[in-house]
């Protein structure tokens, strides 16, 4: 890809208008706009190959079934897992992290053991864990953050004894959007023989995710923020750690043989898949992520990326009043969370909409870090490669009018 036009066009939804305004679309960390052969794959199938898989013996039925299973193969490969069956479809990252804190928990945790999350979590890698805790009677353990909002490996290792039995951490934040050294993290956790789960919602994103090489028991994320449809996620798993873990739900295709005596349960990593999957979505994976592929692999992405962020962080830095807490952090994503001093983020973003421009505003669903930093929320712009410098240009001219029209 050689520019950003290339991209673009590939976007139908960046064509549209808003209140009479081209739209300005900064609200991707929330989640990302599709590319149309990802539309025209989820089409195609929903009219040509629309049947359940994995049962039937028809030719219909072997087709989805192999479109399905092509966009597990496009997931292992992206993430470098060791195999297809190391590869399980969720309905989203928050389903993955539910899956592991309810199997995981309900087999292995019990009174006086500890869970360790960061404070930089996402809503999805507390409530579960909580769930559990409140069940089996063991203690969340919160890891802070330093002053940029960064989980280092330090803050981690002070925590972990001998009643710590599992550690959840994020790999980027959806909030600060810094890059947590989640390998570094990892490994000291395992050097306790203590499994680790890593949040890859932004991660898969934002980064060049090898799961072999971060060493991770778990990684999850969701296809709806990389290019793909909504309600399909993945969870990653060690085949040994899989294997251990009892199935999350049960039902149709996660069985071996049923009777009112005993239930077997299907190989990984059917095991966890219990009933009809989205198949659809999760085939057009193989789509989304090939088109991920080539951004990853564009140098032209890469300086593009680049000159959006030192746009980005020149202009919000010549701001009064503003505070962003990950400014002083060296590994930062396009993903930039902010107050601004006499206004309301709220307030902000609805102004901003009226200009054309898609951001958020409030909690971003990790209510804990984003009130570390202000009682009131906080204001989200987050970019992906199809953003353009014009845009971020009119965002801060436009982040400026409103604050001037706020105070």
């Amino acid at each position: 890809m050689k520019s950003v036009q290339e991209i673009r066009d590939r976007f139908p939804a960046l064509s549209k208008k808003v209140y009479g305004k081209p739209l300005v679309y900064f609200d991707n960390a929330a989640t990302s706009q599709k590319p149309q052969e990802v539309i025209d794959f989820q089409t195609e199938m929903s009219s040509f190959e629309n049947a359940n898989i994995h049962r039937a013996v028809h030719k219909l039925s072997a087709e989805a079934t192999d479109l399905y299973e092509q966009g597990r193969l496009a997931v292992q490969q992206f993430i470098n897992a060791p195999g297809t069956e190391n590869i399980i479809f969720t309905s989203g990252a928050t389903a993955a992290a539910n899956l592991v804190a309810s199997s995981f928990g309900h087999a292995f945790l019990k009174s006086g053991d500890k869970v360790l999350v960061s404070e930089s979590e996402h809503h999805s890698n507390i409530v579960p864990w909580q769930f559990v805790c409140e069940a089996t009677g063991a203690e969340l353990v919160v890891v802070r953050v330093n002053e940029n909002g960064e989980v280092t490996p330090q803050a981690v290792a002070e925590l972990l004894d001998e009643s710590v039995k599992f550690v959840s951490v994020t790999h980027v934040s959806n909030v600060l959007g810094v890059v947590n050294d989640v390998k570094a993290i990892v490994d000291e956790v395992h050097s306790k023989g203590i499994p680790v789960m890593v949040d890859g919602a932004q991660g898969i994103v934002h980064t060049d995710v090898d799961v072999q090489n971060i060493g991770c028991d778990f990684y999850y994320f969701s296809g709806h923020k990389i290019y793909g449809p909504t309600g399909t996620g993945i969870l990653y798993g060690k085949r040994e750690m899989l294997e251990k873990l009892p199935p999350y739900m049960g039902g149709g295709d996660m069985v071996g043989s049923v009777s009112f005596e005993k239930t077997t349960y299907a190989d990984l990593p059917l095991k966890f898949e219990a009933g009809t999957p989205n198949f659809i979505g999760a085939a057009c994976y193989a789509k989304s992520l090939a088109f991920a592929s080539q951004l990853k692999e564009s140098a032209f992405v890469k300086e593009h990326e680049k000159r959006l962020m030192s746009l980005m962080d020149k202009g919000l830095m010549e701001i009064d009043g503003l505070n962003m807490p990950s400014s002083g952090s060296k590994n930062r994503t396009p993903v930039y969370s902010f107050t601004i001093e006499g206004v309301h983020p709220t307030d902000l973003a609805m102004l901003l909409d009226k200009m054309g421009i898609a951001v958020r505003s409030g909690l971003m669903c990790a209510e804990p870090l984003v009130k570390k930093y202000s009682d009131k929320g906080m204001l989200r712009a987050s970019l992906l490669p199809y953003n353009t410098e014009e845009e971020a240009v009119y965002f801060i001219e436009s982040l400026k009018r409103a604050v001037n029209m706020l105070r």
